[in-house]
């Protein structure tokens, strides 16, 4: 991939480096000019920490049907069910496609060595390395985009916003973060792989790059965002005073590995009849609630009863990385506490990848293709960043071939900020605050009460960051802060408890409301929640949107489907 200055015209942007974008990029390739956008460093991206690994019905004790049937349980009936059947339909395909690309998964025998996860009731698990799936895969995908020389990548340059006119995505106003210039990059069609919002919350897996960029400046273009609600909190994630939280992945648990409290007792079979296996949201509230007795800040993961020698070759990343918090897994039990790991909504699409807006498609943890509902199911995100990556390039390399030649006028930089560039005063500040406020009002147990705390909070701080921001750190806050808010007024618009949302004050589903989605769109300063239910096309008044502040808008119910 070459480095060069930025070009005067590029077929595809697309923005963002990880596995879903690096899989957008060689199949548009195909089709004309890319560009790659990535802030930071072009390998700083959630696919490159991946650990556990990517299920995928390859074994012969396996089948697409059962990966399907325990997608969809995982998710909690809100999954769309045509975009499950692509992920575990195609998924067998982009595969096998990687390891003929030089992918190097784990075996045993001379076969591919499947590893069992929770909630999955098959063995198909295929992991690399042990514990670095993620970046045995971005390796293999990195260095098939080197190949094509259509292919230019433009790193530690930040995407400031998309540019939409006549109601069509067009490219994008981009920050070269070294020299502070900005410029305006056309483009036929965009693609968003930016990943997920972990850094709202103030533990989480997610590397410190994860503020929710893409999914701030599509509601910003005018995108619907869906499902923002549903954040997956891992339930084991190293918890010491003096280290940030360091993912220990699910594939421990599948292994063997047992959780104790701060008392060393076996806690799980009194949770679920899966005890350790049970689904991620139901063994994070089992630690919270453990934790909450105990008065403790973690409980223990133990593999000490497992074989040194098979700890230290299954999982030797993780390995490493406790001993260098002079934790010895082998010998001494692991804490651990819950930390917020993946984002299931996002901005709304298609089976194909497309969004609401024409012209701007998504794919990877950034998008809601209706694959996780409202719960990921273990290792799957890996599959549907190659999936919908691929997908989403193939429509959108189709969406450009019928606009080819069309030139719309794009609007200037000084037309684009609406006013001169300011500085957020004490931006650290209001990003450690912020992410508090996540933690602790809308974290993994979530009330009425808390719930609207952090929207009064987050309305001011939305005020606040109003403004054009020139510098990367401050478009990252403005970024955290809308982001957070649609996650808010979501979970405080869904009064109920289901996957990985989860209300005290509403324990229960109650009736049909469950099966809704709840969707968030920016329309003229007029910011919409709406509610989708598949099983009727019938309209209703809902609160929780607002202008100026106060709840004024009505929100209507109907198919996802009829946005498209």
């Amino acid at each position: 991939m070459s480095k060069k200055a930025p070009p005067a015209q590029a077929d595809f942007l697309v923005i963002g480096s990880g596995v879903a974008g690096l899989r957008a990029a060689i199949e548009l390739a195909q089709h004309g000019q890319v560009v790659m956008l990535t802030k930071g460093h072009p390998l700083e991206s959630n696919s490159i920490y991946a650990q556990g690994g990517v299920a995928v019905a390859l074994s012969e004790e396996d089948d697409v049907a059962i990966h399907l049937t325990d997608t969809v349980k995982a998710g909690h009936g809100l999954c769309r069910k045509e975009a499950v059947r692509i992920l575990v339909e195609e998924g067998p395909d982009r595969i096998q496609e990687l390891i003929r690309w030089g992918a190097r998964f784990d075996k045993i025998g001379g076969k591919y060595a499947f590893a069992r996860e929770a909630a999955h009731s098959r063995s198909r698990i295929l992991r690399a390395r042990g514990d670095a799936t993620g970046n045995e895969m971005v390796r293999v995908l990195m260095g098939q985009a080197r190949r094509h020389k259509r292919i230019q990548w433009l790193g530690r340059h930040f995407t400031v916003d998309l540019i939409v006119t006549k109601g069509v995505c067009r490219g994008a106003l981009v920050l070269d973060e070294l020299a502070g210039d900005r410029f305006i990059l056309p483009a036929r069609a965009v693609v968003l792989t930016t990943g997920g919002s972990g850094q709202v919350f103030a533990r989480t897996t997610n590397p410190p790059n994860a503020t929710g960029d893409g999914m701030a400046m599509a509601y910003r273009a005018g995108a619907m965002l869906q499902d923002m609600e549903f954040v997956q909190f891992h339930p084991t994630a190293l918890y010491l005073p003096s280290s940030p939280p360091f993912l220990l992945s699910e594939a421990i648990r599948g292994e063997g590995g047992r959780l104790r409290n701060i008392q060393g007792e076996l806690f799980m079979g009194r949770y679920h009849a899966e005890a350790e296996l049970a689904p991620r949201d139901i063994v994070a509230r089992a630690i919270w609630s453990e934790m909450a007795a105990t008065r403790s800040r973690h409980v223990y993961l133990d593999v000490t009863h497992l074989s040194a020698a098979f700890v230290k070759r299954r999982f030797p990343t993780i390995y490493s990385t406790c001993l260098r918090y002079d934790i010895d897994m082998t010998e001494e039990w692991i804490p651990v506490s819950p930390s917020a790991h993946y984002q299931m909504g996002g901005v709304l699409t298609d089976i194909n990848g497309a969004s609401s807006v024409p012209g701007l498609f998504a794919a990877g943890e950034v998008a809601c293709s209706g694959v996780h509902g409202a719960n990921r199911l273990a290792s799957n995100s890996l599959l549907e960043g190659l999936v919908f990556g691929e997908r989403a390039a193939r429509t959108a390399s189709a969406f450009a071939a019928r606009r080819h030649g069309a030139g719309d006028l794009l609007p200037s930089i000084h037309d684009l900020d609406g006013g001169p560039l300011a500085q957020l005063e004490d931006a650290d500040k209001l990003r450690s605050s912020l992410r508090r406020l996540m933690w602790g009002k809308v974290g993994l147990i979530r009330t009425a009460d808390s719930l609207a705390r952090a929207i009064a909070q987050l309305s001011k701080w939305e005020r606040l960051v109003s403004r054009p921001f020139g510098m990367r750190h401050d478009l990252e806050v403005k970024n955290m802060v809308q982001v957070a808010r649609c996650i808010a007024e979501a979970a405080l618009w869904r009064e109920n408890s289901v996957g990985a949302h989860y209300r005290a004050d509403y324990l229960k589903l109650d009736g049909s409301r469950w099966k809704q989605h709840s969707q968030w769109k920016r329309v003229m300063d007029v910011e919409n929640l709406k509610a989708s239910q598949s099983a009727a096309m019938s309209e209703r008044k809902m609160v929780g949107s607002r202008k100026g502040g106060k709840s004024v808008a009505r929100h209507t119910v109907g198919k996802t489907e009829a946005l498209f």
